[in-house]
């Protein structure tokens, strides 16, 4: 094995990406993705989900397989084969039943363990309950690759912190916990994060420890929003705007700053399943993880119910009505739709006979349409609407006269609580 570090990045999506990237300024790195079209165009200098610049990108690009500073990206797994380690960074969703389905782990750990060396570390950052990396990929590597684990070949964890749209909080200024398999190993892979993280790193004593605080990390924002979501259904009965209370309540210095809204994404309504699964299977029933959850994932609905409640009060007939969505991605300025909740809302409409236009910029309606069997468009609608709801705040939608979306009789429902006093109901 030559020396120099040598990084393979599995999974070129949110996280995997901007880590390539990230790395590829002070390393040789190899980005590999099944994804063909993902692949080619980054090649050409272009990242589709808007998470690295096109500039930023094509400084660090390589023509071709190199040991040179630098990423080549690549749908060929010989051209990670000289690599001495290896990130995997592919998506942890849930099935329909909300179990952890672990089937990318699985697949992106046989193609490692297909070119896996003496000497090298497989590191995963895909989020997962405590033990999977151990128990679960481990295995998968041993098998594929014939050696042996913490002999020939080495495991590490550190979670993903990337938070998408965010310009900000960029993925080297997040502070990164780090763990190995060894001792020795943790250090390893807590310098190697180090050389590129400038917020620092967290060394967690072992990878469960790690894999629990990732988990938790989400878990606690999942039941913080759960709360203030229920505090909304509670104020609302009694006619007091919630968005007051909350701003009242900040002013205390220790109050934390959570607002009401529609939870979706990979993290915040994915993680807290995966621990509730690990629970139960050591015999625990998780009380208050699975309320939030539950909680939460009833909120499209009640945005719905709130909506028609407030055409009934306007006398707008709800049966035949038309109801304009802003926005169907699952959080604002960024143009990911995986496991996003205003299908809830649109789903929940349309069983009361509303017919609903979704309108997102920066969406794409195949992958929509792919993803829910629904249309969109990319395209500001012509016509004029019943009900105007603002489900995403993009700064599109922020700057948007929506008055001359609405019909006479018409109302504006502002899900995000961005859109001031001028709105007929908020959560």
């Amino acid at each position: 094995m030559h020396s120099k570090t040598k990084i393979a990045v599995i999974g070129l999506g949110y996280v995997g990406l901007p880590l390539a990237r990230l790395f590829a300024t002070k390393h040789a790195v190899v980005g590999f993705d099944i994804n063909l079209s993902r692949v080619s165009s980054l090649k050409s200098g272009t990242d589709t989900t808007f998470e690295v610049d096109d500039v930023t990108l094509q400084k660090v690009l390589l023509e071709q397989p190199s040991d040179a500073i630098g990423l080549y990206c690549t749908t060929d797994v010989n051209d990670i084969a000289d690599c001495n380690y290896y990130i995997v960074t592919v998506p942890t969703p849930v099935d329909k039943n909300n179990r952890p389905d672990l089937t990318p782990l699985y697949k992106s750990s046989e193609t490692v363990g297909s070119v896996l060396k003496k000497g090298d570390v497989v590191i995963y950052e895909s989020t997962v309950y405590p033990g999977v990396t151990e128990e679960e990929c481990v295995p998968v590597l041993e098998r594929i690759s014939g050696l042996k684990f913490n002999v020939d070949f080495f495991a590490g964890y550190s979670p993903e912190r990337i938070n998408p749209g965010d310009k900000e909080h960029t993925v080297e200024k997040i502070l990164k916990i780090t763990s190995g398999s060894t001792f020795e190993i943790g250090q390893k892979v807590n310098e190697l994060y180090k050389s590129v993280i400038t917020a620092g790193t967290h060394l967690a004593p072992s990878i469960k420890v790690a894999e629990a605080a990732k988990v938790i990390e989400n878990s606690q924002r999942d039941i913080n929003i759960a709360f203030v979501n229920e505090l909304a259904k509670i104020f609302n009965l009694m006619n007091i705007d919630t968005q007051a209370v909350l701003e009242a309540a900040r002013t205390k210095w220790n109050f934390l700053p959570f607002k009401p809204g529609l939870v979706g994404g990979h993290c915040i309504g994915v993680d807290p399943y995966y621990l509730a699964q690990r629970a139960q299977e050591f015999g625990y029933h998780p009380e208050i993880i699975l309320a939030g959850r539950r909680l939460n994932d009833s909120m499209g609905e009640y945005v719905a119910s709130q909506v028609v409640k407030l055409m009934i009060k306007k006398g707008i007939s709800v049966n035949g009505a038309t109801v304009l969505m802003l926005g169907i991605t699952f959080k604002e300025n960024c143009p990911d739709v995986r496991n996003t909740k205003i299908v809830d809302v649109i789903a929940a409409l349309t069983d009361y006979g509303i017919t609903v236009t979704t309108y997102d910029p920066l969406a794409n309606p195949l992958e929509v349409k792919k993803e829910y069997n629904l249309v969109t468009t990319n395209l500001i609608p012509t016509r004029k609407f019943d009900a105007v709801i603002l489900g995403v705040a993009h700064h599109q939608f922020l700057d948007l006269d929506l008055s001359i979306l609405q019909n006479d009789t018409s109302l504006l429902y502002d899900v995000k609580g961005v859109l001031g006093d001028a709105v007929d109901g908020r959560l």
